[in-house]
């Protein structure tokens, strides 16, 4: 059995793209009562598509960032930075005013602190995702069960664009439970305080998600940096980026295009006399389908392994995707068909895509620059999102590109990689955490020994 205390690192390490899914979700349902408050003529298509984009352009920042700031600084730091950027800018972007009560003021207060919100988010990426990912293969772990449970704890790479919640990324089981409830929330609050206190309605929505965070935050103090970083990182070390480059380009550019292709673009429906409340509930039906797809894809990663099972749900949703694309002259006035229909289809993206790109982008590359492979990864698979590409396209790459893992794969790539090295002449000695952390010692010395013989 695997110890709950082991499980609960992995999940300290991603539940905090719970968190993360919830902000990034729930600014296109405050965007919507903005507009039902003061009116469309007042928030401008611009200042519109502005606060739907301007996280995602933060996101983009704090991925490339923090790729770098958690080699180079520790999983734990940029875990706890990530985690506090979210807290503050969440609390700040609730409480957004404009100078003597301008609607204008209030839009470019949001603006600003959805971007640095953003930041943030794009951190729990390459910090709580790549933690993750080494906690899932400490001893505690049985072999057979390394890859569910991150799975379960963190996220993926695809997006899509919904007019009911105009656009956010979706990702994996953490992050797909932080769409429900960034669904969820806004329906209560409207319920509690109705189209007279719309205020009350975006401002706790908005605030909400500072509870899961600190929460998330609390948790993370006591812990410490995964054994693979304490054996294997490069935080006293320079990186020697023209070797990483040689040996990794060829695997981060077939990672990085399959996040790219995976990407999907739909538009979904909201047909006239729809009410708010009715739209806010239709869009917790469409998140809830995305739990039963990432949980079974969580289970069968470990018996098909991460290629095939990301291949197999590819295929499968784009089946259903040209199903839907040719039932959607249908299916566009009926949004209960749509929904259900649509739901089918993101379903199945979490079976594949959602719980594979994570565990192929986070377990391919060597500890030593982890957070670099990992932030990239997922940067190019945001702007993929952006750019809109297609499903199949990601299956073909995956097929003929992507290298399958084996149990305990990231300890073997870390041993190729001191190898490696020690062949091209890097010194290995000030890898690790030496200085800071007792049990890398002895592979420390174990490969200065093997480093000494060669060099002789």
């Amino acid at each position: 059995m695997v110890p709950l205390s082991q499980v609960s690192l992995i999940f300290a390490c991603g539940t905090a793209l719970f968190s993360d899914g919830y902000v990034n979700s729930v600014i296109g349902t405050v965007v919507t009562i903005l507009q039902r408050k003061f009116g469309s003529s007042v928030i401008t298509t611009n200042e519109h598509t502005t606060l739907n984009s301007i996280g995602f352009a933060g996101t983009i920042v704090g991925m490339i960032t923090f790729g770098y700031l958690t080699d180079k600084f520790g999983r734990k730091f940029g875990m706890m930075s990530a985690t506090g950027i979210i807290i503050l800018f969440s609390f700040l972007s609730a409480c957004s005013q404009g100078v003597h009560g301008s609607t204008h003021g209030l839009l470019i207060a949001l603006i600003v602190f959805r971007f640095f919100l953003g930041i943030g988010i794009g951190a729990e990426y390459p910090c709580g995702s790549v933690a993750a990912s080494e906690q899932s293969e400490e001893e505690q772990i049985a072999k057979y069960s390394q890859n569910r449970w991150l799975a379960l704890a963190t996220s993926e790479f695809e997006f899509r664009i919904v007019h009911m919640q105009p656009s956010y990324p979706i990702l994996d089981t953490m992050i797909d439970f932080g769409f429900v409830i960034g669904s969820f929330v806004p329906l209560v609050l409207w319920w509690i305080f109705g189209d007279k206190h719309l205020n009350a309605v975006w401002r706790g929505t908005l605030g909400f998600g500072i509870i899961p965070s600190s929460v998330v935050f609390i948790w993370r103090l006591r812990m410490r940096e995964p054994k693979r970083y304490r054996e294997d990182g490069m935080k006293h070390a320079v990186i020697p980026y023209g070797l990483v480059i040689r040996r990794y380009w060829s695997s981060l550019a077939a990672i990085s295009i399959v996040c790219l292709f995976a990407s999907t673009i739909l538009n979904s429906v909201e047909p006239a006399g729809v009410s708010f409340a009715a739209v806010l509930g239709w869009n917790t039906v469409i998140n809830l389908f995305d739990m039963p797809g990432t949980i079974l894809g969580a289970f069968a990663v470990d018996y098909l392994g991460p290629k095939k099972t990301l291949c197999w749900g590819l295929g499968i949703q784009g089946v259903v995707g040209f199903i839907l694309a040719g039932t959607y002259p249908m299916l566009k006035n009926h949004v209960a068909g749509f929904a259900i229909m649509y739901g089918v289809f993101l379903s199945l993206g979490e079976f594949g895509p959602g719980n594979c790109t994570i565990i192929l982008a986070a377990k391919t590359g060597p500890t030593a620059i982890r957070g670099h492979y990992y932030g990239i990864a997922a940067a190019v698979g945001k702007v993929g999102a952006l750019v809109g590409t297609q499903a199949l396209l990601s299956l073909i790459i995956s097929i003929l590109f992507v290298h399958p893992l084996s149990t305990d794969g990231m300890i073997e790539e870390d041993k190729a990689f001191r190898e490696y090295l020690i062949e091209n002449g890097y010194d290995v000695s000030k890898m690790g955490l030496q200085d800071e952390e007792s049990d890398s010692v002895s592979s420390i010395k174990e490969y200065k020994e093997k480093e000494d013989f060669v060099t002789a």
